[in-house]
């Protein structure tokens, strides 16, 4: 494990650039093989190796820094060998940027968690044939896809879940990271131990402890966003995120609501993903800096202003929202395309302010107004 950490080093880093003066939030940036992360940064998620209704050439004139792929999915289709033989992901999707890939622990968390035992999690593909995932086939699948961030194979925990059950979790989440390490053989592909431990601050100082005793470039703070609620998923970010290694990226996977973002981040969170922003763009709710609007509302059909005039994008700076809402009503795909793209836009927005307020001492004050102003739509 010293050796393949060591070599890691030449091909990725993190470097912590500033932390706010009166929060916990902090500014940094990440170095892969394929580029430079600054952080915080949100991470849209491709889940088949593709954004949903947007090209890969967008996300680039966009300047997005960093996708998320997933394991599970690319696995049972088109298959990691073939996506090995093409190049790689980067080469199979024509994406250049930093990917991460998940190592499909919560896909057997929502679909196959009976099938979780000691050697892995099995379940059937669309064929119906049995196929295992474990800790030693997600970490291969993973440097098949060759991602430069790979996730440690572990089980999410369901809520609510008893002690009995988180502390047994745990403790295979432990037994699977160390297979996972043991597999592990390109220096070029950083792999992130993910922290559990349900909404028990004792078990999550536990897993935390083992996870991070590994020395692993970074690390991910697992199972929220599975259904306790905002309340207890910042007990847990505010109580787990201060204590990770200060010197490496710190992750909460599944997060994506503007409001949580902020939570995290004031905790010294660098990374998040999820799907909210584009699967909601596609049922046609978009995000601005004054809330949540449903674009196909009567109240847009005679409105001529773009959806966000603080976002600079594609979408924002061509189109209003009375053009948007016809093509949601004449079930135009464009709808779609414009609307993913604008979400995407004003996450990004969002992160980048949100950085540059860390940079100035102010993220506090950042983090009250828009709050403040998200909340009045």
């Amino acid at each position: 494990m010293t050796k393949i950490t060591d070599q890691v080093k030449e091909h990725f880093q993190f470097n912590l650039i500033h932390e706010d003066k009166h929060t916990g939030a902090r500014a940094g940036e990440i170095i892969t093989p394929h580029g430079k992360i600054p952080t915080p940064v949100f991470m849209p998620v491709g889940t088949h190796g593709a954004i949903k209704a947007l090209q890969p050439k967008v996300l680039k004139e966009m300047d997005t820094k960093v996708i998320l792929s997933n394991t599970y999915h690319l696995h049972l289709s088109p298959g990691s060998e073939l996506i090995k033989k093409a190049g790689g992901l980067h080469n199979f999707m024509a994406w250049d940027g930093p990917i991460l890939t998940d190592s499909g622990g919560f896909q057997v968390f929502s679909l196959q968690r009976k099938s979780i035992k000691e050697e892995g999690a099995e379940f059937r593909d669309h064929k119906g044939n049995k196929i295992l995932l474990s800790p030693e086939t997600s970490i291969g699948i993973q440097q098949n896809l060759g991602s430069d961030i790979m996730m440690a194979f572990d089980e999410c925990i369901p809520y609510p879940a008893t002690r009995d059950y988180t502390k047994n979790s745990i403790d295979r989440t432990h037994r699977w990271l160390d297979r996972c390490i043991e597999t592990w053989d390109n220096p070029k592909q950083a792999l992130f131990g993910i922290i559990q431990g349900s909404t028990y601050d004792d078990y999550r100082d536990e897993c935390l402890k083992e996870v991070t005793d590994r020395n692993l470039p970074g690390y991910a703070i697992g199972g929220v966003s599975v259904g306790e609620g905002p309340e207890l998923m910042e007990q847990i970010v505010k109580r787990t995120a201060p204590m990770m290694p200060k010197d490496k990226p710190r992750y909460v996977m599944g997060v994506g609501n503007p409001e949580d973002l902020m939570m995290i981040w004031e905790n010294g969170v660098d990374m998040s993903d999820c799907i909210i922003p584009t699967k909601f763009a596609r049922g046609g709710t978009l995000f601005t800096f004054r809330g949540k609007i449903r674009i196909k509302h009567r109240n847009y059909r005679r409105d001529f202003y773009p959806i966000d005039p603080n976002i600079n994008c594609y979408a924002n700076n061509n189109f209003t929202r009375a053009y948007i809402k016809h093509l949601f009503d004449s079930n135009e795909i464009l709808g779609q395309i414009l609307a993913t793209e604008h979400n995407i836009a004003f996450y990004k927005t969002l992160a980048e302010q949100a950085r540059e307020a860390i940079l100035n001492d102010r993220f506090r004050e950042f983090k009250n107004q828009f709050l403040e102003n998200y909340s009045k739509n």
